[in-house]
């Protein structure tokens, strides 16, 4: 079998770090080939060697068996590899058409000739069997319309060998099944498909073999239909990982958290519509939906940083619409924000200060007047760094020192340990080791067991549905239904997240 990729003793060092050590990877020809890893493993430094981004400290790169020396994207294209990177780099305004064939347009002269453009195109559909408008501008079409212009783009410059990162981060369930599809199609007509992506299970459905990267080293390649997900995550993390949990059999109590009839716009468009919800004692209520469908004004609004235009937010039955922020707290609510660095932690400062942040005007941590419980701090700081093992287990490191892993558990450490009734999760594995997920998705069970109300936000639909007790689906700033997840199908989901008929 004709090998499409091979690459030899890669090394490549960014200062004192080793992204890749005397990496070893190979590729064949017409195969779709998965390459797994933790985040800080080294697939994307990888594959960015590959593309011609990155020139590599040492190592060599072969395509069909000839060495390539890449000094740019520009070369790796002219050798027939195309990359489509997470997030799509297409210009809104312009149509499909425009943005396949940019800076390769058809032309007379100076003159862009667009019908030829569009017929070009719709050729080139029919050859790969992708449905596609050229004339549908890019702002108008869904996300997973988008992805298949990306591929379009790699194709019509004559890509045999098409790298996709994180490929299913932003598509619905339908449009994964027809990724699949994609990919089956494209390795029939000849073409090789490398995939970086950390859902294990896609791994399974989409790829014919697996390579696993660990601390920048190769662990090992395997046949997909010779492993599984267990195995994998075994080679990618060095031991068993169970994911989702203990749930205990727990009544649901009363009310915690209700949004009624929520409306919220930012000034351009509404992106709260009439949202109602509620999430009860010993339940995790879970939000699906692709990104950007209002379940971060969610999350906001219901911490006080926005303030709805109409309807409300009620903690415990008290009104807290017009509520700061600090207030919320007080009441007993944790919020694992979003984005961890802009929201949930203090670069600069200790690991010790941030598992406080927010929360050094408890009676527990401060004296009279400004002064703080120096050493009340610091038995803290030790038991949550223990707890929810944090690393280094160092109280003094800085957290802009630490990995995004251990960043994201002094936020959860700091917020679970600290909400009495209500726990907001947005996000909460977004960017994170899977070992650090096992660690998050048992401290929000624990929680949900303990009887507090867990309000989960979450674009991985596999967690959602893991975790959930009750699923809610937004689109477009509404919530499409809400359903029991003993009974939520991904195709239900999937409907919905598109925009399909609610089920209440």
């Amino acid at each position: 079998m004709d090998t499409a990729v091979k690459m030899s003793g890669i090394t490549m060092r960014f200062g004192n770090v080793v992204a890749n050590e005397n990496v070893d990877f190979e590729v064949r020809r017409a195969e779709v080939h998965a390459l797994v890893g933790e985040n800080g493993a080294g697939k994307s430094t990888l594959m960015n060697i590959l593309y011609g981004l990155y020139i590599p400290t040492s190592g060599t790169v072969e395509i069909w068996g000839k060495k390539q020396n890449f000094g740019s994207a520009i070369d790796a294209i002219k050798a027939g590899i195309g990359m489509v990177h997470q997030h799509f780099m297409l210009i809104p305004q312009l149509t499909v058409a425009d943005n396949i064939v940019l800076g390769e347009e058809p032309q007379k002269g100076l003159t862009y000739l667009r019908k030829n453009a569009n017929r070009q195109i719709e050729k080139l559909c029919e050859e790969y069997n992708m449905s596609l408008d050229p004339k549908a501008v890019i702002s108008q079409i869904s996300l997973g319309t988008q992805q298949r212009v990306e591929i379009m783009k790699a194709l019509y410059r004559k890509a045999e060998i098409i790298i996709l990162d994180e490929p299913t981060a932003v598509l619905t369930p339908q449009e994964i099944d027809e990724l699949g599809r994609m990919l089956k199609h494209l390795k029939q007509m000849g073409k090789t498909v490398i995939i970086i992506t950390h859902k294990l299970q896609e791994v399974i459905d989409f790829s014919d073999r697996v390579t696993v990267l660990r601390r920048g080293k190769i662990v090992g390649t395997v046949e997909t239909n010779e492993t599984s997900p267990s195995e994998i995550t075994r080679m990618m993390v060095g031991r068993n990982v169970h994911l989702g949990g203990e749930k205990q059999a727990v009544e649901h109590g009363k009310p915690v958290l209700r949004l009624d009839h929520v409306d919220y716009n930012n000034g351009r468009v509404d992106k709260l519509k009439d949202v109602s919800f509620s999430v009860h004692e010993g339940e995790i209520f879970g939000i699906a939906g692709i990104d950007n469908s209002g379940q971060k004004e969610i999350s906001e609004a219901i911490n006080g940083l926005i303030h709805p235009n109409s309807g409300c937010v009620l903690i415990e039955g008290k009104d807290v619409s017009k509520t700061h922020t600090a207030a919320i707290k007080k009441s007993g609510v944790g919020f694992v924000p979003q984005d961890r660095q802009k929201s949930g932690l203090a670069l600069g400062l200790t690991v010790e200060d941030n598992l406080i942040l927010g929360y050094q005007n408890n009676p527990e941590f401060k004296k009279k007047r400004f002064l703080l419980k120096k050493s009340s701090i610091a038995q803290d700081a030790e038991r949550k760094i223990e707890a929810f093992d944090i690393r280094p287990t160092d109280r003094h490191a800085i957290a802009k020192d630490l990995s995004g892993g251990n960043q994201q558990k002094v936020v959860v450490a700091r917020e679970l340990s600290h909400a009495d009734t209500l726990i907001v999760a947005d996000q909460p594995s977004r960017g994170v080791d899977i070992g650090a997920i096992e660690l998050i998705h048992r401290s929000l069970v624990d929680a949900r067991n303990n009887g507090k109300a867990v309000l989960l936000i979450s674009l991985e639909l596999d967690e959602i549905m893991l975790l959930s007790d009750r699923i809610g689906v937004m689109y477009d700033g509404r919530l499409m239904g809400i359903m029991d997840a003993a009974s939520a199908t991904r195709e239900k989901i999937g409907l919905m997240m598109a925009g399909g008929e609610s089920e209440q």
